[in-house]
């Protein structure tokens, strides 16, 4: 009888254990379901926009460059990937540039972390950059926006691009958009800073007004930053600019 017993409760356990295997392997479906349920609409939410920009290719070049270098500044809020080798730091970043002048400001978690400012070719930072970092940030910001800044260069027309080029720089532009698409920087004859860019993107209707030309109001929204064995992503959230 007591082994009768111990048969049947030892059934109810085995049982009972069973129905509670099933229950979390339920739950457990379910939670994966919503999990990929979230992925997929947190990818469909965050993925660049893909934006249909006119063509450019009835103005030529220099008509182009005489339209942009009326810039005088660029303000830009940013968010910065930063690269070298296994180590990868990101965080927001605020970007006011004119042509010999750049202050920048980044964020990690809301805090501000880090401030570089430049100005005719003297830059101050907290905390205190090298000069790898210096040429990545300062040479490369100002450079990849200001990117019409170019002096003394010749025009190399090709297929579908114009290269700009003078002999520290080359920049590739879309004779399509009228934008770059790649630019390469000598540093001190020896290193080279590569910036390359992609998805072009639009002024926002409330930074801008009606008597802007069509053609400032783009710009590319993700560039790449390469110096040695230094790497910064960007991808440009907000851009505006004054003239």
């Amino acid at each position: 009888m007591l082994k009768k017993q111990l048969r049947i409760s030892k059934y109810r356990s085995e049982k009972s254990e069973v129905r509670s295997q099933k229950l979390r392997h339920k739950k457990y479906c379910f939670y994966f379901l919503l999990f990929t349920i979230y992925c997929s609409l947190f990818t469909v939410s965050c993925a660049t926009k893909h934006v249909e920009i006119p063509s450019y290719e009835k103005i030529t070049i220099n008509e182009a460059l005489a339209e942009l270098k009326k810039t005088t500044s660029i303000d830009a809020v940013l968010l910065v990937e930063y690269e070298k080798g296994d180590i990868m730091m990101s965080g927001d970043a605020a970007l006011l540039l004119s042509e010999n002048k750049l202050d920048l400001k980044l964020y990690y978690l809301g805090f501000l972390y880090g401030e570089v400012k430049e100005e005719n070719g003297i830059v101050k930072s907290k905390p205190l950059l090298d000069k790898n970092k210096s040429i990545l940030l300062v040479d490369g910001l100002k450079n990849s926006f200001f990117w019409w800044n170019i002096k003394d260069y010749t025009i190399n027309e090709k297929e579908d691009i114009y290269e700009l080029k003078n002999s520290t720089r080359q920049i590739l532009i879309s004779k399509k958009t009228m934008l770059p698409v790649q630019q390469i920087i000598k540093i001190n004859n020896a290193d080279e800073l590569k910036i390359s860019y992609d998805f072009p993107a639009k002024i926002k209707a409330e930074e801008t007004n009606s008597s802007n030309p069509p053609l400032s109001h783009w710009y590319q929204s993700h560039l790449k930053i390469e110096f040695k064995k230094y790497l910064v992503r960007i991808e440009v959230k907000s851009y505006s600019i004054t003239k």
